[in-house]
């Protein structure tokens, strides 16, 4: 039997109708004002300017105050943390995207963690990412808490079960681990040096793909039952597919994620989610 789909343009739909409903509270209680998400756009990187415009798109249809601040290739380093320090200083700002990569010249992890933590709505700052690692509140990343509300939708029962992350960045899979942990799975992270790595992944109830290589994972990597959600993002030839065989584990798991229109709508809703958050924490609610 064919796995269930896993909707994520739909899911991320309903999350956004929510936010737009709660910063119309929020506009009401503090006397019209409004959530406000500054993104940094360095450089002329195609699919940066794509994704920052998205980001503001969707800041304006839910009723935030967005603004870009686009800088050339070259610009310097001091200029660039000028920038960010003045935006940790506006009370109308309150949540900072550094829009990644950067321009080689930049370091994107130095630069990302002089933002406020309070307006770290990508929750990448060392101070979040400590919080997330102590089980306290704060900002998470957005990507990983979208694929928790994914794997909610899907039924996944995380309590006790195992789950296989392939893929130890920074910016997703040591943070989706972490947040799989605070759910009470037991958690196995994998990368390149994983040995038997197929073998690992055939234990997960749910496999987590995050790596970059298109259809890495295949039939025979996943147990049958298993949730299955596909991070990955990558152009070929044929257009664009993920880390996951899609037709093949399909045939295999209860649940997968398409891509697109899988994981990658839910990002943005959950920045959106966290500048309003962010919002709520700078006025003490």
């Amino acid at each position: 039997m064919a796995a269930e789909i896993i909707d994520g343009k739909q899911i991320a739909g309903r999350v956004r109708i929510a936010v737009a409903r709660d910063v119309e509270a929020f506009t009401k209680e503090f006397d019209g004002a409004r959530p406000g998400l500054a993104t940094i756009l360095v450089g002329d990187d195609p699919a940066s300017a794509v994704y920052v415009g998205g980001k503001q798109k969707a800041c304006k249809e839910v009723g935030m105050e967005g603004s870009n601040f686009p800088l050339p290739a070259d610009t310097a380093r001091e200029d660039v943390v000028a920038l960010i320090e003045r935006l940790n200083a506006d009370p109308q700002v309150n949540g900072i995207l550094l829009q990644l990569p950067l321009p080689e010249h930049l370091d994107g992890v130095e630069l990302t963690g002089m933002i406020d933590p309070g307006k770290d709505v990508d929750g990448l700052t060392p101070v979040s990412a400590g919080l997330l690692a102590l089980g306290r509140e704060g900002l998470r990343p957005c990507t990983p808490a979208g694929v928790m509300t994914l794997l909610e939708a899907a039924g996944a029962q995380l309590e006790g079960a195992e789950a296989v992350v392939i893929g130890r960045s920074n910016l997703f899979g040591k943070p989706m681990a972490q947040l799989l942990l605070g759910a009470n799975a037991t958690v196995t992270m994998c990368h390149s040096r994983t040995r038997d790595l197929a073998g690992v992944c055939r234990r997960a109830d749910v496999l987590i793909a995050a790596v970059g290589r298109a259809k890495m994972v295949k039939a025979d990597w996943v147990k049958p039952g298993a949730v299955v959600i596909d991070v990955g993002m990558n152009r070929t030839d044929d257009g664009l597919c993920g880390d996951v065989d899609f037709d093949a584990v399909s045939e295999v798991a209860a649940a997968i994620t398409p891509v697109p229109g899988g994981v990658g709508p839910m990002t943005i809703a959950f920045l959106l989610r966290n500048t309003l958050q962010a919002a709520r924490m700078a006025r003490g609610t």
